[in-house]
């Protein structure tokens, strides 16, 4: 396939943990010699699956360019600045990355695009853009580009074309097609309609669902179609793996069956340009309605129903939901999506740059419940979605800027790399320590998501499976269950979701079942004999079956 011409084998090790614009060395890719906490010892020699490139289960890393590392001083996160950290995402075990918007706008967000075929100046230059992608290739890592058609900015040539052709007509004269075809790339009326707002000094409205800087584009118009294929060209042949998708509920208004239609075409034909192609939507709803645009035939959509302070692991983490109930909850969404749409792959994620971050979840939580919770989240099939500075426990709710803050590389607002907060920020308290205390913390957040994503890779079942309830060992507390998944070897995780140490007997299931894999919050060691599994309080062990079996 094209793409695995162009990529350059992945290296075996990462030879530095961190480099570049914080200044920091960090670890090497060799492991400490010896540790109290379990897992440190217990899964050293576990190794990645290989992947092919055009693979679509992967662990992906969202960064918000705005706020994750400034690499020329201005503090302003940039495409450097991404670049430098790269061996820090890949010694996490990263292979995809989704960075959010990078086109010109006049925002911090970049949400509001004025020009989709180029880079704002304040992360870089396209030619910046392009040795990124090269310098991850060259990693094995993926990168999406974050793709916004529902709307457009106000100041992008085709709004302004249109408003100042329709500012140039008598008040009671029609627009001819001919004479400015970019009024058609909208949706004008001459009514006050729901989700309207007025186009001033004229008798004219327009649609502008999320802001009225935020004009939407009319995806029906066959001329705007064109516009998005060459859009999308533009950026596969620049190496692209694949687009996030914003907002896909809401590109015909109030017709889910339109967002399906035009998600058919979109996804058509981004595989008709690139079959490697991956897309993921932005489906803010319900099962059912995410089920429903599965029949799109487009690859995955974020798993909300899982997310959020309101979602499934939450509800887990907090009592609300039994452990069960996840294991339930996974078996369900698996189904209805299947139905759907037989080759999905799930998206799962449990915050990103539009919700509050996960640490504020659990006010009297010193650890172990939030990473409990992203274990939940980083262990469901599919390809998995981790916000930048989730794996550092950092904090933000309320205002959007406020989710948004300063990658926490260091307790030094100063420190070379460290952004300048987005304007209106409030002044946030983090919970845990930045990085470089972290780093020397065989207990920490960032070793914790370390380990629980080089257990993800090193069992391809975890994310290719589907899951299987293990009964009479699942409880309130307890969540146990069998991914598989053909051609791969199956996995058994039995996850204690309590604050109380657990035994369980494993000797009915039949089957020979080895410890592969430990994950512990603590020093306290999960132990497996004739049977019996004895798990600690806020711990997971993964087991395979004895390949002698």
């Amino acid at each position: 396939m094209r793409r695995l011409l162009r990529w350059i084998p992945m290296v075996a090790c990462v030879a530095l943990l961190l480099s570049g614009c914080n200044g920091q060395q960090g670890s090497s890719g060799a492991e400490p010699a010896a540790s109290a906490v379990q897992m440190i010892d217990y899964n050293r020699n576990l190794q990645p699956a290989a992947l092919d490139a055009d693979d679509d289960y992967r662990t992906t890393y969202e960064i918000f360019v705005y706020s994750f590392c400034d690499s020329n001083g201005d503090g302003i996160g940039d495409l450097n600045g991404v670049r430098e950290k790269l061996d820090y995402i890949a010694d996490l075990g990263f292979d995809q990355l989704w960075l959010t918007p990078v086109h010109p706008s006049a925002t911090y967000h970049k949400y509001d695009v004025d020009d989709y075929c180029a880079i704002d100046p304040s992360f870089g230059t396209m030619e910046d853009y392009e040795a990124l992608l090269a310098d991850c290739h060259a990693r094995g890592i993926r990168v999406l580009l974050d793709l916004v058609l529902n709307h457009t900015s106000d100041t992008h040539p085709w709004f302004v074309a249109a408003t100042d052709y329709l500012r140039s007509l008598p008040d009671d004269q029609d627009p001819v097609f001919e004479d400015c075809p970019y009024v058609w790339y909208y949706t004008f009326s001459r009514e006050a309609l729901d989700g309207f707002v007025p186009l001033e000094g004229t008798p004219w409205y327009y649609e502008a669902r999320f802001w009225s800087e935020m004009p939407d584009l009319n995806l029906g118009n066959d001329v705007v179609r064109d516009e998005i294929r060459n859009i999308v060209q533009f950026w596969l042949d620049k190496g692209v793996d694949g687009f996030r998708l914003d907002a896909v509920t809401s590109y015909v208004t109030g017709s889910p069956e339109g967002n399906v239609e035009f998600l058919r075409w979109l996804s058509d034909t981004c595989k008709g340009i690139d079959p490697d192609c991956y897309l993921v939507g932005e489906a803010w709803t319900d099962r059912a309605s995410i089920a429903t645009l599965y029949a799109s035939g487009i690859d995955s959509l974020f798993d909300f129903p899982f997310a959020d302070s309101e979602g499934v692991i939450r509800q887990v983490m907090n009592g609300s939901y039994t452990a069960s109930d996840y294991v339930q909850a996974m078996v369900s969404e698996e189904a209805a999506y299947r139905a759907a749409n037989p080759a999905y792959v799930g998206a799962p994620f449990y915050t990103n740059h539009d919700t509050a971050r996960s640490a504020g979840y659990y006010a009297q939580d010193d650890g172990p419940v939030t990473k409990m919770a992203y274990a939940l989240s980083l262990l469901m099939p599919g390809n998995s979605f981790v916000y930048y500075g989730e794996e550092l426990g950092m904090k933000g709710s309320g205002k959007d800027e406020n989710k948004r803050a300063p990658m926490y590389w260091s307790a030094d607002a100063a420190a070379l790399g460290m952004c300048t907060a987005p304007a209106g920020m409030d002044e946030l308290q983090m919970k845990f320590p930045p990085l470089e205390e972290q780093l020397e913390d065989d207990l920490s957040l960032w070793r914790w998501f370390k380990e629980v994503i080089r257990v993800r890779r090193a069992f391809p079942a975890i994310a290719r499976g589907t899951t299987e309830p293990v009964e009479g060992v699942s409880d309130e507390s307890v969540a146990a269950f069998v991914r598989s998944c053909e051609g791969q070897q199956d996995v058994l995780l039995v996850m204690n979701l309590r604050d109380q140490a657990a035994t369980k007997d494993l000797s009915a299931l039949g089957a020979a079942w080895q410890l592969a894999a430990v994950l512990n919050t603590n020093e306290e060691q999960i132990t497996y004999e004739n049977g019996n599994l004895s798990l600690p309080a806020y711990c997971i062990a993964v087991l395979t079956l004895d390949a002698g079996q």
